[in-house]
């Protein structure tokens, strides 16, 4: 979904139904395309807040991206999934607060805060026994047994957990003019999408051996 993105969560991959396979992914990181070309046609101005400024802008497209995003989904889905609709929350949410505040420190703290915040939910999930990317997946993931649930769960959690981190890390660093906003933005926006695309394929193993529904084709051959 969605996740996960500047004023919300990356994406959290999963293997849609090839039916719908590329509608997913542009209801996914389409908003994310929206927000990083909008940010960038309005990056050429002159000033000390002229990238926060491009960044308000981008975050503006954003929030309107999503809503689009939503009402596609609503249209040809005929659903918007839960992760869609956390996810949307959190884009309108804190990108309102992001053009409120108009501060550049905000900006990059709003990853650490969230990323946090799902990092608790699917942690304490995993230790109460919830598996609570099975909620806010629901069915993306066919045949998936509950311990299978509960492992993806878990490892997400720390997933998130190591991207709150490590955006903090960035925080500091831009702080104390050692980082720049628009190197921040470009790992934000790409390195986060491609680590998360990365971890997702790492967790293919664990899916597998609990269940994963595969398609036909692809047990051919046992």
């Amino acid at each position: 979904m969605s996740d996960v993105l500047p004023s919300g969560p990356e994406p959290v991959p999963a293997p849609p139904p090839a039916k719908h396979g590329w509608l997913n992914f542009a209801i996914d990181f389409g908003p994310l395309l929206v927000f990083f070309l909008a940010y960038k046609l309005s990056s050429g101005g002159e000033g000390a807040f002229a990238a926060t400024t491009a960044a308000i802008k981008g975050t503006a497209a954003f929030m309107v991206a999503i809503v689009i995003a939503m009402a596609a989904s609503k249209w040809k889905l005929g659903k918007i999934s839960p992760m869609l609709w956390m996810s949307s929350i959190l884009v309108l949410g804190f990108g309102a607060l992001t053009i409120w505040f108009h501060d550049e420190r905000f900006i990059v703290m709003k990853p650490t805060i969230i990323y946090g915040a799902f990092a608790a939910m699917l942690l304490g999930g995993w230790w109460f026994k919830k598996p609570m990317l099975k909620y806010l997946l629901q069915s993306a993931l066919e045949g998936l047994t509950e311990k299978g649930w509960l492992l993806l769960s878990r490892n997400w959690g720390i997933f998130f957990a190591a991207l709150g981190i490590a955006n903090h890390g960035m925080y500091e660093l831009i702080q104390a003019k050692q980082m720049s906003f628009d190197l921040w933005l470009t790992i934000k926006v790409w390195g986060v999408t491609a680590l998360s695309f990365l971890f997702t394929l790492s967790q293919v193993p664990v899916m597998l051996k609990n269940g994963l529904a595969v398609a036909e084709g692809a047990t051919d051959k046992s």
